[in-house]
């Protein structure tokens, strides 16, 4: 009884438009009001949303949405851009390519898909119209290449993934996230070269001013942080909370005094940015924790598990209904409460059939980062066709294409856990 109302309620909640937040907690507190066992019902919840965002992890959270602003308002994108030029910009059709490598580099430095959209869209879908693509196009190559920075690092979802799971090491999905995400820029790259040929665009190459050597030279401190960040989480220097401090500090000396391409006005209004989004994410997270804990009280992932181990006993089948799952909440819940919601459920599954939680993790990151890019929810989508000033309905087309490479590379990481595993067992940071 207490699952089936709190499913409905919040099912009904997100269909009346209320936020994500606001729809777990009053969900949550119906389906405990029609538990005995849970009175008082305020208290609880208030208990539960403070043990949610209770853990030292989440610390480096904030320091890591705060240097992504930082980032994108500190002349980072511009520069990688530049670089991005350079490697591929000279083929035909490269421009696309450009795109998909700047946004690539840029979300797994900023870890924000938004950022990356924003930072790298009103750069690029400009200048590709310019070069002859068209708006549509060039405005789903940056949405979907947005969300490689979901797994390549520093990635706060990766973090939220490792509250959920119980504690597998943020340093292990940090760099177990690598290969996966180069694969998706890959696929990404190859499904911009068949649009480019299929509907025979006559693009020109893209030609960069600036010589090679000052391209890599004002490049170089932008990608260091990436080795800064991942180096001294694996050689045990700093923790990941203390990487985001260290992440900011960087970003910051970066963007003040070596780029100058802020001053101390501007940074009221990134602090600003900073504590808004932080303060959303850190409600999503008590909020879903509260969530999680009521089903966890009803066994509901236990349920789950049982009925779907009846259907099948084999782990490929399972996965195929988990992705299945996952593909349709990603297109209307955001990652951060999916996240939290769901790994509690499928993770015990998972685990039961002798598939890692390191690999599930980067699965399920992957898996939801195609919900960013799709309608009816997708957060990444909407501020792409805001940059892009084209409809929803105009890019779905250009679109396809996109979405496959993105799927395919779904099922290459689901198949293949090697692809997720293979680097964390090279540098010591996870045992089978």
């Amino acid at each position: 009884m207490t699952t089936a109302i709190l499913f409905c309620v919040f099912a009904l909640l997100l269909l009346l438009n209320l936020p994500v937040a606001l729809a777990i907690i009053f969900a949550t507190f119906i389906a405990m009001l029609t538990s005995i066992d849970l009175a008082p019902t305020v208290t609880t919840i208030a208990q539960r949303l403070a043990a949610g965002i209770d853990s030292f992890s989440l610390l480096a959270i904030p320091y890591f949405i705060l240097s992504g602003f930082i980032m994108g308002q500190g002349g980072i994108a511009r520069r990688l851009i530049k670089f991005s030029q350079v490697l591929v910009g000279r083929l035909p059709g490269g421009l696309a390519f450009v795109n998909v490598i700047s946004c690539s580099l840029f979300g797994s430095i900023s870890g924000s898909a938004v950022a990356a959209t924003s930072a790298i869209g009103g750069v690029m879908i400009p200048v590709m119209k310019k070069e002859g693509y068209d708006t549509p196009f060039s405005t789903a190559v940056t949405v979907t290449a947005s969300t490689t920075g979901m797994l390549i690092p520093p990635s706060n979802i990766l973090i939220i993934y490792s509250l959920a799971s119980g504690g597998v090491s943020i340093a292990a999905l940090f760099i177990a996230g690598y290969l996966p995400g180069i694969l998706l820029t890959s696929m990404l790259i190859l499904a911009c070269f068949y649009y480019v040929k299929r509907n025979k665009l006559k693009t020109l190459p893209q030609q960069n001013p600036d010589p090679f050597w000052k391209t890599l030279f004002d490049a170089i401190p932008s990608l260091f942080i990436i080795i800064l960040i991942i180096g001294g989480i694996i050689s045990g220097l700093f923790t990941p909370t203390e990487a985001g401090a260290v992440a900011v500090l960087y970003s910051l000396t970066l963007s003040l005094v070596f780029y100058k391409e802020i001053n101390f006005k501007d940074l009221f209004s990134i602090f600003l940015r900073s504590v808004n989004t932080t303060a959303i994410v850190m409600l999503l997270i008590g909020a879903s924790s509260a969530m999680s804990w009521l089903m966890s009280y009803e066994q509901i992932p236990q349920s789950i598990s049982q009925t779907l181990l009846t259907l099948s006993e084999n782990p490929l089948i399972i996965l195929l209904i988990i992705n299945i799952t996952l593909l349709i909440v990603g297109s209307f819940m955001d990652m951060t409460p999916a996240v939290l919601i769901f790994t509690p459920i499928f993770l015990p599954i998972a685990e039961s059939l002798g598939i890692s939680p390191l690999h599930f993790g980067i699965m399920m990151i992957l898996n939801l980062s195609i919900g960013l890019c799709t309608p009816p929810v997708g957060s990444v989508l909407f501020v792409g066709c805001s940059i892009g000033k084209v409809s929803i309905g105009s890019i779905l087309k250009p679109m396809l294409p996109l979405y496959l490479a993105m799927i395919a590379t779904l099922f290459l990481v689901t198949m293949f856990p090697q692809i997720s595993e293979f680097l964390p067992r090279v540098f010591g940071l996870y045992t089978p």
